[in-house]
């Protein structure tokens, strides 16, 4: 059976909730138990030291801890030294079941939902907080973030709580929303926990990774190789002064001398005979590296031997994780050499392969799709079953169908698939005809894709002001929710198995320190990285049970124990 509790830690007492909001001034609170169907099970107990009675009550009950942001409230907690095993985050939710009523984007705190409960004005959401630099102390432990504090009480909770289960319980599939829900705020607290900890960060490797591509730092400007790389590219260019971090000035030198190019992406480049092409694309290299993650970075992020940036669970359509400042999700493999395990542990890294793929054989059905997604090497199993051995058309038509490659080497391919695979095949070319349309998908779980116009822009495209549901729009939107059925629904196995490890991992000193899409980072002591990895390999297992049942399918994970992040496979 699937359903949101499946995600609580075994042993704890599933039934009991308590509601907790902060008070004005930053230090006490309210909390007050709940009845399952969220009305008051008990009085409002007002606490001086709001992070101290969540600690205590914590310790004694493990209640699932329902309030109003995960965001706001679990750092000061942390900072605190509290954790708790798991809650309901109401703004969280309430994202989710906006865009489930295709009311994708509205405000989602809960003086918003309270609002539209009782059909007043809704107020906007504040803007997102800017990131806070690592080690800042706030003055006060709670604050609201661009709302009075003290604005939401525990009344405003409860009721928001109550219409919030009424409403997940109109879903089509109501036990898999609930897993959404249970693994969308547990992905909160997972969030908050690995950014409070940090990943373990040496700056002193870091400075030597810099100097070694770079050149030492200079008092002013760029360093040694970008200057040199700069007026290599000058002097290809047979100019004076071209500022090569410049895309259009770098367009107008190609274009003096007859070369119309569109923009300076490196794959437009590399197509180009020109003797500025190395050095430029050496240097676009290295300068987003100088920029991104360079000596400036460091000094912003690193501190204590910790990278600490701030998750955003949730933050990409798809429910995929985003960060707000630090650019953890694009760390360069270069620089990842800084990542080092402190003396005596070690990373348990592991990456769920070609996950979107056994995602989709889950989802839609295929037998003989969910057949060859029981080996280990999915692409290789299909090659043999109706590609004639060849694994590279195999891998091509698959992501062609998910993807909506449907010209050129994948035409041929596509064929086969649609032939030998149909259910796996019709289930995305259906996605694709609503999402043409201009109707709304959903993933295994129930997160809903934005409505057209949202849909396009957070897929970094811009759409025409009117355009008709067949025309480019259309089509564009038909090839964003073919992949959303499939993406989305990766992106929630991730997150559940992030809850289940978290569980699993209660206990021990290992600790997650790094999610990126599809993989986890592990830090532990050396002899405990055998417990991790049969860990983490369990809850790819859990996670494939919690989400499609008793499938064939198999999710099987690339782990590697190593004590530099680098060298991870």
């Amino acid at each position: 059976m699937i359903n949101g509790e499946n995600v609580v830690p075994p042993g704890q007492n599933e039934g009991v909730l308590t509601a907790v909001v902060a008070d004005p001034d930053g230090r006490g609170g309210r909390l007050q138990d709940l009845r399952a169907d969220g009305t008051a099970a008990g009085p409002v107990r007002h606490a001086a030291d709001l992070a101290g009675a969540i600690g205590e009550r914590e310790a004694a009950d493990h209640p699932r801890w329902v309030w109003p942001a995960t965001a706001e409230l679990y750092p000061p907690l942390l900072r605190a030294g509290v954790r708790v095993a798991r809650c309901h985050d109401l703004e969280l939710t309430e994202a989710l079941l906006s865009g489930h009523a295709g009311r994708w984007g509205e405000p989602r705190s809960v003086a918003a939902a309270r609002a539209r409960l009782h059909g007043l004005p809704v107020p906007p959401d504040p803007p997102p907080r800017a990131a806070e630099p690592p080690g800042f102390a706030q003055a006060a432990l709670f604050e609201a973030a661009g709302a009075p504090a003290g604005s939401v009480g525990l009344d405003d909770v409860r009721e928001v709580y109550a219409d919030q289960l009424a409403r997940t319980a109109r879903t089509e599939h109501p036990g898999r929303f609930r897993l959404l829900t249970a693994a969308e705020s547990a992905g909160a607290l997972i969030g908050a926990e690995m950014g409070h900890t940090g990943l373990p960060w040496r700056a002193d490797v870091h400075d030597r990774v810099l100097r070694d591509l770079l050149g030492p730092p200079q008092p002013v400007g760029p360093p040694r190789r970008l200057a040199e790389l700069t007026a290599e590219i000058n002097a290809a260019f047979g100019t004076h002064g071209l500022h090569p971090d410049l895309p259009a000035e770098v367009v107008r030198a190609f274009a003096r001398a007859g070369i119309e190019v569109p923009n300076t992406r490196a794959w437009v480049l590399q197509k180009i005979d020109h003797p500025a092409v190395r050095p430029l694309l050496e240097f676009k290299e290295l300068y987003r590296i100088w920029t991104a993650h360079g000596w400036a970075w460091c000094d912003a992020w690193v501190s204590e031997g910790r990278f600490r940036p701030e998750y955003v669970p949730g933050g990409v359509v798809s429910g995929r994780w985003a960060t707000r400042g630090g650019g953890a999700l694009q760390v360069p493999k270069v620089v990842r050499r800084a990542v080092l395990a402190d003396p005596g542990w070690t990373f348990v890294v592991a990456d769920a392969g070609q996950l979107e793929p056994r995602v989709l054989a889950a989802i839609s059905g295929d037998e003989r799709l969910a057949d060859a997604a029981a080996a280990g090497d999915l692409y290789a199993a299909l090659a043999a079953d109706s590609f004639d051995g060849d694994r590279a058309k195999a891998k091509l038509a698959l992501l062609g169908a998910m993807y909506g490659q449907t010209g050129g080497a994948a035409i041929p391919a596509l064929a086969v698939l649609r032939r030998r695979y149909p259910t796996a095949f019709e289930f995305v070319e259906h996605a694709a005809r609503v999402g043409e349309a201009g109707g709304l998908v959903r993933s295994w779980l129930g997160r809903t894709c934005p409505p057209s116009a949202g849909a396009l822009r957070e897929a970094g495209l811009d759409p025409p002001e009117e355009a008709e549901p067949g025309g480019a729009e259309g089509r564009a939107r038909g090839r964003f929710t073919r992949n959303f059925v499939v993406q989305a629904t990766a992106a929630e196995w991730a997150l559940v198995l992030l809850a289940t490890l978290r569980t699993a991992l209660e206990g021990s000193k290992a600790e997650m320190v790094l999610f990126v899409h599809d993989e986890v980072v592990v830090h532990c002591p050396a002899e405990e990285a055998d417990r991790v990895v049969a860990a983490v390999h369990e809850s790819a297992a859990q996670a494939g049970r919690l989400l499609f049942g008793n499938t064939t399918v198999r999710f099987p994970l690339d782990v590697s124990v190593v004590g530099a992040y680098a060298d991870a496979k």
